[in-house]
Order: C-alpha cells, then structure tokens, then sequence
C-alpha cells in the first residue's frame, strides 16, 4: 500500500491496484468516507474497512461469437463489505465499466443496504461490454459464462447479484439457471429481479423509480414544496427515470424534460409521460418524439424546474454545470451522480440534495423482500410489497433527516453517518478472526 492525497488534504491507502492520479468513482468514495469520519466517535477506528474492498474478483469471460470468432471480455464481481449480511449488488454491462467503477457501486451498496437497514453488505458487478453489439444467443452465453467464472463468490447466503445497467430480468433468469445447474438443485435466491415465473417478486420492476418518487415526494413536503403544478426534469428514462416521471405526473406535477442517452424532450406544459414511455419502448430513446421540443442535450441542466432526478449514470452533476441547475430539490436516481466539488456548489446555493444512497434504496429494499419470498416460498401481493417498501423509505428518510437537523450536515453526509455507523458497530461487535 502506497499514501496518496485524496482531496481536502486528506491521504488514503491506495492498493498498487489504482492509478493515483486517475482514481475515478472510487476518489469520491474515498472523500465521502473522510466527510463522515469526523461524526463517528469511537467507531472511526475501524473506518478504514470501508477504504478496503473485502474481496475483487477480475475473471476473463471467453465466449465463442456467432461468426466463430472466440473473443474474450473482462469481469468483475466486488465485495465491498459483509460485515452486517451476504453481499448485495447489481450487475452492469456497459462499455465503460472499470474496477473502480465497480469498487465505488459496490461500497455506495454498503451504505444504501446499511442505510434502509436491511441485512446485507454491498456488492457489485459488470462486464466490459456494449451488449448492443451482441445477438441475443452472444448475450446468453457471456452471461452464462460469467455467471460461472464468479460461482465461486456468489450464493443465496453469500453474494446475491440483480439487474443493473443494461441488465434484466431475463439476465438475471439466465444467471440463476447456471448457478443453479453448476450446484445440481435450484437456487432462486441466488440473484434477484428474477421474472415472476421464477420466483420474482411482485413490484420490484418499479421499486427503484416509486422509492426515488417516496422519498422525494416526502423531502418535497418537507420544504414546502407543492408537488402539484411542480415542474420535474429528469436525466435517464428507463427503469427508475421512467417509473419515477409516471409517478410524478400521476401525483399532479408537470415533467417538463427528459434526457437519454440519444435525445432531450422540453414542454413547459408538461409532457404526455405514458405516450413518452411508449415512444421510448418503440425507439428505444425519447429523441424524435412528436409532442415535445427537441433540446441540445447541455441544454438540459439550464431547464427551468423545481425538482431535478438524474437517473442515468455516474458523475453527471459536476463543478462544470452545478451552478446552471434551477431546481429546489434534487432526487438522484442514478448512483454516484453528483460529483463532491458539485455537492458543494449546491449546498452553498442553497438546493437539497436526496443523496442516492437512500433515494433509489428502493431496489434493493424489495430485492430483500425477493430473497425472503424465495427463502420462504411464500410470496406476498404487491399492495403488501408497496407498503411495506413506502414504509421502510420514509423511515429511513425520517431517521437520516433528524440526523441532518441534529449535526447540521447535508442529506448526504447525515446518511453516510448513519451507514457508517450501522456497518463499523457490526464490524466492532464480531471483532477480527483469527
């Protein structure tokens, strides 16, 4: 290990792993956790767990291409920490992933999963890949394949992946099928997001999106603002930013703009989101659709709106375009949106952030309902699921709001000191064996 400085002065052990200079999402981890540390007493002596993944797995996915080709794609599975439960994070396939990338998804898990309060660590996963460019039959066998290269870390009581980007639920179906036939019985438990038919939970396709549309509507009253008439913009249109703008116009609020990775869509009166939602089915972007005005997609982040709901990828929100958002509220769908140079910006601007580690907690809360059904094999209505989701969300926003109000700190550092607590107090009670 090598001391490197990390922001505000502070220094951090590095892994000979990382590029100092080039830290990527894992260096806003870093300065989160130095934010943190301050507020917590005699727990900070084990603070630099969470600078430490527990466990990396980098595998080489080889794959025989349709043409006959074999080519070859790199792997990760991160488990951050598992101090409080089995490991628990998405799986992503995208171009861009990185180890970094990977290592930063899956400490921000640890502290969403510690956050809400359900019993798991924080985990993560991806693979180097744009699955655009691969037929359907070229999908299943990487997934199948890299399913089979992390069974060693991966397990109903060990590590359980989900859907994430450019992942779903025929991945995930496809997932515990070969975990399932490499241990010789069947394991649903072991991912979750599954279809229904194998032992899904009802309502966790919009669980992330009606978590960020709970806890915003929640931080929205608390400041007075009327969600009525409110114009919402939202950056990301599909599982959470699709779910959350339905919801929103449903509770009467006017989304005005929408961004995906093709196009921007504007009307001050308020889009039509159901006929937006199915634009965007048919031509897999927003770009193109009839009843709205096409924007330059800088343009954006200048939207006249009262509540602003990134749900697209990291570092989105930067020191470059934080002074140019309107928005009173903002709700980050997506994780790690908001860079901590552009955190600052807004706080001194006087614009509430609902940090991301509580605000799309709402995936991996009905995830932990999926895995208790499949242990149990009883499984519950989806009004019983919604509840119960709405429930959890408003109590950990309460929790984390009172600790706000208490320290005098942003959303986001006030959930970090609740996560943190909760994950260092499990750390500190089993102690160091051997």
């Amino acid at each position: 290990m090598t001391t490197h400085p990390v922001g505000h002065g502070a220094t951090h052990a590095l892994p000979s792993y990382l590029d100092a200079h080039h830290l990527g999402p894992w260096g806003i981890f870093l300065q989160q956790v130095e934010r943190v540390t301050p507020y917590l007493g005699d727990l900070a002596r084990w603070v630099e767990t969470l600078k430490r993944p527990k466990r990396i797995l980098i595998v080489d996915v080889p794959i025989q291409m349709d043409d006959g080709r074999v080519a070859h794609f790199e792997g990760y599975r991160v488990q951050h920490n598992t101090s409080r439960g089995p490991g628990k994070g998405g799986v992503r396939f995208h171009q861009d992933v990185t180890l970094s990338e990977v290592m930063a998804l899956a400490a921000w898990m640890s502290i969403k999963n510690a956050a809400v309060n359900v019993p798991f660590g924080g985990a993560k996963g991806g693979i180097r890949v744009d699955p655009k460019q691969l037929s359907l039959g070229e999908l299943e066998r990487l997934t199948r394949r890299y399913t089979s290269e992390i069974g060693l870390i991966i397990g109903p009581t060990k590590d359980i992946p989900a859907p994430d980007v450019n992942t779903n639920e025929r991945i995930m179906a496809w997932m515990m099928d070969t975990y399932s036939m490499n241990i010789g019985e069947t394991a649903t438990g072991v991912v979750t997001g599954k279809p229904i038919s194998l032992g899904g939970s009802l309502g966790r396709h919009e669980a992330t999106g009606r978590g960020v549309f709970t806890v915003g509507a929640e931080a929205a009253r608390r400041i007075g603002l009327a969600l009525s008439g409110a114009r919402v913009a939202v950056q990301g249109f599909g599982n959470v930013g699709g779910v959350a703008a339905k919801l929103f116009a449903e509770a009467g609020a006017r989304v005005v703009a929408v961004q995906d990775h093709a196009g921007c869509v504007y009307r001050e009166a308020g889009l039509d989101i159901p006929a937006l939602l199915a634009h965007a089915k048919a031509n897999g972007t927003v770009a193109g659709f009839a009843d709205g005005q096409a924007l330059p997609r800088d343009a954006f982040w200048d939207t006249p709106c009262d509540i602003l709901i990134p749900a697209a990828l990291e570092q989105q929100i930067t020191r470059a375009n934080a002074h140019r958002i309107q928005a009173r509220l903002i709700i980050e769908g997506a994780n790690g949106p908001t860079t901590p140079e552009a955190d600052d910006i807004l706080t001194d601007r006087g614009v509430l952030v609902v940090p991301d580690v509580i605000a799309n907690a709402g995936g991996v809360t009905v995830s932990y309902f999926e895995w208790v059904q499949d242990f149990s094999s009883f499984f519950w209505s989806e009004e019983e699921i919604n509840q119960r989701l709405v429930a959890i969300m408003k109590g950990a926003l309460d929790g984390v709001w009172q600790v706000a109000d208490e320290k005098r700190v942003t959303l986001r550092t006030a959930t970090f000191i609740v996560a943190c607590q909760r994950i260092l107090r499990a750390r500190d009670l089993r102690g160091l064996y051997p």
